[in-house]
């Protein structure tokens, strides 16, 4: 009797365990399904999925990578691809699909009927731009950018777009909250880490060069 079979409940105990081992299946077989379990997790997810949570539909000690690189080498001449995104300053990040930059201009010809929720405004661009170079920033701290205030309902559809979420309190009196840009931003502008960032020009006005550095 092979180790999965001796740990799976009988029929009367409730669902059948979720089968991680697959040793009733050849070994090339067996890797083929681990490969697809995790095509279809990620295929599933909106969003970046970890090592840990893919290693949950695999054989124990199997190699989360090595399958990820077999996946990938498939998908060599597909209009998407399989990468490693979303390494923000929480330390978390995973896999996800996405469409492959060389068909960015075919995506952006058909935006006119899909999803627009990530269409910006010139001020939007800015304030998210801000944020992202001096984060954590309150209020107060954004106003001395742009000289005027930040609306808090341009602050609210940033966050409820998943770009922006409060940090730290302020120093300042009275303790405000801070703003700082979460894993969705850097997958949504395709960066590793906020390292990844472009430089600034410092000799330009610093709101105007922020809104020029980034581009969805």
């Amino acid at each position: 009797m092979t180790a999965a079979a001796r740990t799976r409940k009988p029929a009367d105990e409730g669902d059948a365990v979720f089968d991680r081992e697959l040793e009733d299946l050849p070994q090339e077989l067996r890797w083929r399904a681990w490969m697809g379990r995790i095509e279809a997790v990620l295929f599933a997810s909106a969003s970046p999925v970890g090592r840990k949570d893919l290693a949950r539909v695999v054989g124990q000690g199997v190699s989360v990578e090595m399958l990820i690189e077999d996946i990938q080498a498939e998908l060599v001449g597909r209009p998407y691809e399989l990468a490693q995104v979303g390494h923000g300053v929480s330390g978390n990040g995973g896999w996800m699909f996405r469409t492959r930059t060389e068909f960015a201009d075919a995506i952006k010809a058909a935006a006119d009927l899909g999803d627009q929720s990530f269409a910006f405004t010139e001020m939007e661009m800015g304030v998210l731009c801000a944020i992202a170079y001096h984060q954590p920033i309150d209020r107060a701290g954004l106003k001395d950018i742009f000289g005027k205030e930040v609306s808090r309902d341009l602050l609210a559809r940033l966050r409820y777009k998943d770009l922006i979420a409060s940090g730290p309190r302020s120093p300042r009196p009275g303790a405000p909250h801070t703003f700082v840009t979460t894993e969705t931003f850097l997958t949504t502008f395709d960066l590793q880490t906020l390292r990844d960032l472009p430089e600034l020009d410092l000799a330009t006005d610093g709101a105007n060069e922020q809104a020029r550095t980034l581009q969805v």
